[in-house]
């Protein structure tokens, strides 16, 4: 068996693997919400501590949590095949693999140390390509803007570890240099940040959330438009149906515990600047 490869990240780069393990483990049920085999030879490759972030009981909010933002890249591709698509702190991340429709373009975006990880096994192509940067930078936009519109970014899983003014800076020039452009986020509101910081303190995780969000419409102040809400409990209605039966029987019942843990937000940047033909994006099934 081959040795498998070492990663050495920083404290929040290393939460890439609850997200691995969970969609990992996700593909090798008999009906699973998702299907990412990449995901399972990726995590038999790296040695990372699976105590700290193996599988566990909250890998199904994980793994819904990517099936929502995948569902809604879909439907933009769907509306613009040949559109480009911003993944913000992707860790190692395969959305790509899960929803490459041939003509897609593709920026794979994370902080130095993860982007040398990711390039042991992903390679730069004509339609993707990894760009090592923090989110927080201003370099990365014109990078991004070389690819054709329209635009749709995706941040999950990230901008919670970060302070609340870098964040709403970051997403404010974002709209500015992107109007039109369609942005999904994954929020969380203060009275969960407790139970992370328990939860991350008993595994021995250093990284520990700092942004709390009570209300996604809060940050239309940044110059983004609410286009579609979902949560664990309440995915896209039109993605119920292709739900596995335990999630679209089970899941709704743990609404008291879990439907106000996370906000899954789509959001239109609606900077005053005028987006042309190009950089105007339609949210995917909204009116």
């Amino acid at each position: 068996m081959a040795a498998r490869q070492q990663a050495r990240l920083g404290a929040v780069q290393e939460t890439l693997f609850i997200t691995l393990a969970a969609r990992a483990a996700e593909s090798q049920r008999k009906h699973p919400v998702l299907r990412d085999p990449r995901a399972v030879e990726l995590l038999r490759s790296v040695d990372y501590d699976a105590a700290k972030y193996g599988p566990g009981a909250g890998g199904f909010v994980t793994v819904l949590r990517t099936a929502i933002i995948d569902f809604w890249v879909r439907g933009f591709l769907a509306a613009h095949p040949g559109g480009t698509v911003v993944e913000l702190g992707t860790g190692l991340n395969t959305r790509f693999e899960r929803v490459d429709n041939g003509r897609v373009h593709w920026l794979d975006l994370d902080l130095p140390d993860t982007i040398d990880l990711r390039r042991k096994f992903f390679a730069d192509t004509g339609r993707r390509r990894m760009v090592a940067a923090s989110v927080l930078d201003e370099g990365w936009l014109p990078e991004a803007a070389r690819s054709p519109g329209p635009y749709f970014f995706v941040a999950e899983g990230v901008l919670v570890y970060l302070p609340q003014d870098q964040v709403l800076a970051t997403l404010a020039r974002i709209a500015q240099r992107f109007p039109g452009a369609l942005l999904a986020l994954d929020t969380y509101p203060g009275r969960t940040f407790e139970q992370q910081h328990r939860l991350a303190a008993r595994k021995g995780m250093d990284a520990r959330w700092a942004w709390a969000c009570d209300d996604p419409r809060s940050l239309e102040r940044s110059g983004l438009e609410v286009r579609q809400s979902a949560t664990l409990t309440r995915p896209p209605r039109d993605m119920r149906a292709e739900l596995p039966a335990r999630y679209r029987y089970l899941v709704p019942l743990a609404d008291p515990l879990l439907g106000k843990s996370m906000d899954l937000t789509l959001f239109r940047a609606s900077s005053p600047a005028a987006a042309g033909p190009a950089g105007t994006a339609r949210a995917p099934g909204a009116a």
